[in-house]
């Protein structure tokens, strides 16, 4: 299996590129966003470290600026992995390639609550489910660190160099202002938290699983749908089945759509035609459409 560890340079990834550092088949890459102008010093450490490692290094970049929210960056960035992730599979066709971030147990708890404050449904007590990627953090190794302080315990007793990235003090972004919430908590009260979260996560991750598995035998292998389907199904499960749907042809909805959407298919007269994003649009025939 071919690793793509994506490495910011900020503890975490320094850590999983660490542990990783002798497997013969890591790739490391840096995403360089152009936010702040300490950004190129970050690539620099990052490059000079997999030099000392004998490690392949990749950087992407960008210039988002630093009025970028969190959103963008994120999606460029992932952009980048994914891309480069497409690249590597060309040249070695066949074998699987994963994308390795150093996502942990308190970025999961920090993402679920900002996915609940946001409204998001069951999906958003999974928030690291990409296809293409792991988490080893995450996982159920119980030789790898899984929370922040494992990390920076980890960190300390190998003496792993490192860079702090400045926008995480910053209450600009939602997800600082909930880490500092967090923060308030004893440590007890912070492990239980962190435990209650670890077995939510994996207990909706196997529902998720499974209820993708029913969704995906719903569908044919062109994309065709009947109609009748949705017609009588409550419309939180119809939107499940349409979001899984569009997801499979990479289109996201926001809720709004996807309800707008479902009208669509079941009111629009024969050979009418729906608008999603990006000027993709579905006809919507007699009895059945195509996505």
């Amino acid at each position: 299996m071919k690793k793509i560890l994506a490495v910011s340079g900020g503890v975490d990834s320094m850590v999983l590129l660490d542990i990783f550092k002798n497997d013969p088949n890591i790739l490391v890459a840096h995403f360089n966003h152009g936010t702040r102008k300490s950004a190129d010093d970050d690539e620099a450490f990052v490059k000079r470290r997999c030099e000392e490692l004998g490690v392949d290094f990749v950087a992407g970049h960008a210039e988002l600026g630093d009025g970028a929210s969190e959103e963008a960056a994120r999606e460029a960035r992932y952009k980048f992995l994914f891309e480069l992730r497409d690249s590597v599979l060309a040249r070695v066709p066949g074998e699987e390639v994963l994308i390795f971030t150093a996502h942990h147990l308190d970025d999961l708890v920090e993402s679920v609550f900002i996915n609940l404050m946001r409204g998001t449904s069951w999906r958003g007590l999974t928030p690291f489910n990409m296809p293409g990627t792991f988490r080893p953090f995450l996982s159920d190794d119980v030789l790898l660190p899984e929370s922040k302080g494992d990390i920076l315990t980890y960190a300390a007793r190998n003496k792993i160099s490192f860079r702090e990235d400045p926008t995480n003090s910053s209450d600009k972004y939602m997800r600082n202002r909930i880490r500092e919430k967090i923060k308030t908590l004893n440590p007890e009260e912070h492990f239980e938290l962190n435990q209650k979260m670890k077995v939510l996560y994996f207990s909706q991750q196997k529902i998720r699983d499974e209820v993708e598995e029913i969704l995906g035998s719903l569908m044919s292998e062109d994309g065709v749908f009947k109609r009748a389907w949705f017609s009588d199904l409550d419309d939180k499960v119809a939107i499940e089945i349409l979001r899984f749907a569009l997801e499979k042809k990479d289109i996201k909805l926001t809720g709004p759509q996807l309800l707008d959407f479902l009208k669509a298919i079941r009111t629009y007269a024969p050979e009418k035609k729906f608008n999603l994003p990006g000027d993709r649009l579905i006809t919507i025939h007699k009895n059945h459409f195509k996505i």
